[in-house]
């Protein structure tokens, strides 16, 4: 009987430390799971880190030769001192953002400014230049939404998609009075400001009493000046977010990057550890086993 206790002792042993063992193999598994998951992240992160760097150099020097056309447009109306109406005025925003995320908090700025600005006009109509405000502020106020412009951001912006965009706004069933283009501002690689520029209808444009100091001004000059003043405006505000967006993103894209990486040295830290915890657990289980069978 006694040559029967060890060799069920030893059995026993052997079943529960098999369990040990699985367990152990199971967490350094995941753990190996998990790091290879980071790895594959961090790659993505500094592709993108360099697209992104590639993408803002060309941005920003587009956006040199697109100021003088947004800051030639924002002159007149400051020259005239056109205001829009004191009573019965139908305002608008014009939301501009892209259709890509990954970016910081570029687009969902925008859509919070918008959002504190319509709890004080709620009747105030806006326009979504890009999925990201869509996604923003269709859900929130759908029935303000006019309109939705898409495939914005995937590639650098033209005056064509400019003038595109004005010509439609202009054609909507909504004779706005005024309005506010949102968009960021570049200031440097990590930092851009929230901005706005307002336009006008040709009603609020003829009326101002600065207007005279232009000569030579009838009626279809100043139409056909605001639509093409419109569009110099959406050019300009699409070059700024655009170079807003990629400095940001290449932010963020540097950032998560760095995250992966200490995330990475925690998991081989811990991986490392946990494998240690088994090598050492089998030896003792080995010798463990050895001395009951002596």
């Amino acid at each position: 009987m006694f040559s029967r206790v060890p060799a069920v002792t030893g059995n026993v042993l052997c079943i529960f430390n098999a369990g040990q063992q699985q367990r152990g193999m199971a967490t350094l598994k995941t753990i190996s799971i998990r790091l290879k998951s980071v790895k594959n992240i961090q790659k993505i992160t500094q592709s993108m880190k360099m697209v992104s760097a590639a993408k803002y150099a060309r941005a920003e020097r587009d956006l040199k030769q697109a100021r003088p056309y947004g800051e030639g447009a924002k002159q007149f109306y400051e020259r005239a001192e056109v205001a829009p109406p004191e009573k019965e005025n139908k305002s608008v925003f014009i939301a501009m953002t892209s259709d890509r995320g990954l970016c910081g908090a570029v687009h969902s700025g925008i859509g919070r400014h918008i959002r504190n600005e319509m709890a004080k006009t709620p009747d105030t109509k806006i326009i979504c230049v890009g999925d990201k405000s869509r996604a923003i502020l269709g859900r929130m106020f759908p029935k303000n939404v006019l309109m939705v412009a898409n495939e914005i951001g995937r590639l650098p912006p033209t005056f064509l998609d400019a003038s595109k965009l004005a010509n439609e706004i202009l054609n909507l069933n909504y004779e706005f009075t005024d309005g506010k283009i949102l968009y960021n501002k570049f200031k440097s690689v990590v930092s851009y400001n929230l901005s706005e520029m307002n336009i006008f209808s040709l009603a609020c444009v003829e009326n101002s009493s600065k207007l005279p100091i232009y000569d030579s001004l009838d009626s279809e000059v100043v139409r056909s000046y605001l639509e093409f003043s419109l569009g110099s405006l959406l050019f300009y505000a699409m070059k700024e977010g655009a170079c807003s967006e990629q400095s940001s993103r290449m932010t963020a894209m540097d950032n998560a990057s760095k995250n992966a990486g200490e995330m990475i040295d925690k998991l081989t830290l811990t991986f490392n550890r946990t494998r240690q915890a088994v090598i050492t657990r089998e030896l003792i289980e080995i010798i463990s086993g050895a001395a009951a069978l002596d």
